[in-house]
């Protein structure tokens, strides 16, 4: 199993936000997702679980339309909520579980 902590809108490069758009900041966030699940060696049909952390439900829909171009099937089980604050400021946040062939 692969446990990743809820992940923001850091550029790994410069270590700023990405918050021009609220699709934006989702891309950024779904990048860092990918980096870490390769490094893991596996994508994104392993995740199994995803708990997204928005700072306001109006934003969901602009996330969904982000967020879902990374399945295609096998969709996982998912949870959104709307918190207080986020680390950042940040709009968006999402963890995942996911399974990796490693015993």
């Amino acid at each position: 199993m692969l446990y990743l902590s809820g992940q923001i809108a850091l550029d790994p490069q410069t270590g700023l936000m990405i918050q021009d758009s609220i699709e934006q900041e989702t891309t950024q966030v779904m990048s860092n997702i990918k980096a870490i699940l390769v490094a893991a060696g596996v994508d994104f049909e392993a995740i199994v679980k995803t708990s997204i952390f928005l700072s306001d439900m109006k934003l969901f829909g602009a996330v969904n339309q982000v967020y879902e171009h990374y399945f295609e099937s096998n969709f996982p089980a998912r949870e959104t909520v709307q918190v207080a604050g986020l680390p950042k400021n940040a709009n968006v946040e999402i963890s995942v579980i996911a399974i990796t062939n490693e015993p």
